[in-house]
């Protein structure tokens, strides 16, 4: 067997196992949150009154269902990590590990620091603790994340020796210390445009599910395999998720899933110096948060709503669209759009 095929095999069968893993312990999850009342909390007619009318039926479903995403892939990092010296050397099972410093370590670090940032966020929320009914403030969340964005960017820098960034097809940029704050933009801002997609029940697990899995293309394309790897468990571990959080959701993801999922997939992004196609490959991601800036300004500028509700796929609800053709066709435009910042990228390369 080739390295590659062998790649292949350990890529899939990670996949498969972290997707057992997380199928089997699902039902556990969602029992525990419903007896400690982690329900989600509908904000109220004052705040969001289309909003509101639309989701009240959810009022009460359990969230924190990320937790399910992140707790899978830390348990098998850390088994594999720690098993595979004690299998017979050779084995496939011995091979299985895909703990490494120099692409693996950073993303799954960042993926659970954000994922304690996003509990306590979730659980502030749920009990009604904090400004306008409970959770963290919009600054100290900003705040927090960009500190995470910060050590990354620090990680990249001392003990990656990394600070270029790639131009499509011109080349390779060495930015110095301006690699910081671009890490940080493209941290920051892929974590909270992934956290408004993360509104309808199956829209925010099935666009990760395409862009991770793009990134696992893009990494084992790069050789980077360990990293390949890492998406892929991820991937499993999204595709359990999904099987309870499509319409009508058992559980949602909440933002300790949504926030360490989109920093850990712009650190995927920046590992694999592709982040000048992440807005194409997350594109769903970008319309979402667009929507809630367009939103904004709208309010701001001109005292009128361009949307009956945002992120987009509230005004597509309010006008109509039933929830499952929404999230439906959301997959679709992702899957779409996850293909052609694929070919992009392979085609850089070979340029």
């Amino acid at each position: 067997m080739t390295l590659e095929s062998f790649e292949i095999v350990r890529v899939l069968l990670l996949s498969a196992i972290a997707f057992v893993v997380a199928f089997a312990w699902a039902p556990l999850l969602i029992r525990l949150l419903q007896e400690w009342k982690m329900g989600k909390v509908i904000r109220t007619e004052g705040d969001a009154p289309i909003f509101a009318k639309l989701h009240e039926k959810k009022r009460g479903t359990p969230t924190m269902g990320g937790i399910l995403i992140w707790g899978t892939v830390l348990v098998l990092a850390v088994v594999f990590y720690h098993v595979t010296p004690f299998l017979a050397e050779g084995s496939v099972w011995a091979r299985l590990n895909f703990l490494s410093r120099s692409e693996t370590l950073l993303p799954l670090g960042a993926l659970i620091a954000s994922a304690i940032v996003g509990f306590v966020d979730d659980y502030f929320n749920v009990r009604g603790i904090g400004p306008k009914g409970g959770g963290l403030r919009m600054r100290h969340r900003l705040l927090i994340y960009t500190a995470i964005a910060v050590v990354g960017a620090w990680w990249f820098r001392v003990k990656l020796d990394w600070d270029l960034l790639h131009i499509p097809f011109i080349g390779d940029f060495n930015l110095g210390l301006w690699y910081v704050p671009v890490f940080i933009l493209v941290i920051v801002a892929t974590a909270f445009s992934v956290n408004e997609s993360d509104g309808l029940d199956g829209l925010a697990g099935g666009t990760l599910l395409t862009s991770f899995g793009a990134y696992a293309v893009i990494a084992f394309a790069q050789g980077r395999y360990d990293l390949a790897v890492f998406c892929g468990v991820i991937l499993g571990a999204l595709l359990a998720f999904l099987w309870f959080n499509i319409h009508p959701a058992r559980f949602f993801m909440g933002d300790t899933g949504a926030m360490s999922l989109g920093v850990t997939l712009g650190i995927v992004a920046m590992l694999t110096n592709s982040a000048i196609f992440l807005p194409i490959i997350g594109f769903v991601f970008v319309i979402e948060s667009l929507s809630v800036i367009v939103q904004i300004g709208a309010r701001k500028l001109f005292h009128r709503r361009l949307f009956k509700s945002s992120p987009i796929h509230h005004h597509l609800e309010a006008i109509g669209w039933p929830e499952p053709q929404i999230v439906m066709r959301f997959w679709v435009i992702s899957m779409v759009a996850a293909a052609v910042g694929v070919s992009l990228v392979l085609f850089d390369a070979l340029a």
